[in-house]
């Protein structure tokens, strides 16, 4: 299994979106400048995390995203699951024709290892992510980082 920048980026907005989303949606312009990912590459997972039922959108001024259940009610492999990004280990993505249209020696470990990633990230909340030491002091550093580029351009618009 290779996880690819869609589920990583997923998994990473959701995060950025259960610290933020206090009282209020957040714009994916906030989580893409927090986070350094592309707004169009936000969009495009976002509208698939909405077709999960996973988030809600705001329209209009004040509009943005916010979770559509609570965040330990929301669980890592259904974020990765809902952006189509596959957390099969098998060469033939668990259909059994790996070898010449039949099943192969090693199917079933693949598989069992496959049954096990899923069962490890469907074990892992949002609320769990977001309850970590290291989460909360990296979000805080975020926060800071674009406080200062703020000042910064502010000073230089004077």
């Amino acid at each position: 299994m290779r996880l690819t920048t869609k589920g990583r980026y997923a998994v990473t907005a959701m995060i950025d979106l259960t610290l933020h989303a206090q009282d209020k949606p957040i714009s994916l312009a906030d989580i893409s400048g927090r986070q350094s990912i592309s707004l169009s590459y936000l969009e495009q997972l976002f509208s698939r995390l909405r077709q999960s039922g996973l988030v809600s959108s705001v329209r209009g001024p004040g509009g943005g995203y916010h979770l559509a259940m609570q965040s330990d009610r929301i669980f890592v492999a259904q974020i990765i699951t809902a952006v189509n990004e596959s957390i099969d280990t098998t060469s033939c993505q668990g259909k059994g024709d790996c070898q010449g249209g039949l099943i192969c020696i090693t199917h079933s470990l693949w598989q069992d290892l496959s049954n096990q990633i899923h069962e490890f990230l469907n074990g892992i909340s949002l609320a769990d992510l977001v309850a970590k030491q290291d989460t909360q002091e990296i979000a805080q550093r975020q926060l800071d980082q674009l406080l200062v580029l703020e000042d910064n351009l502010q000073a230089q618009a004077c």
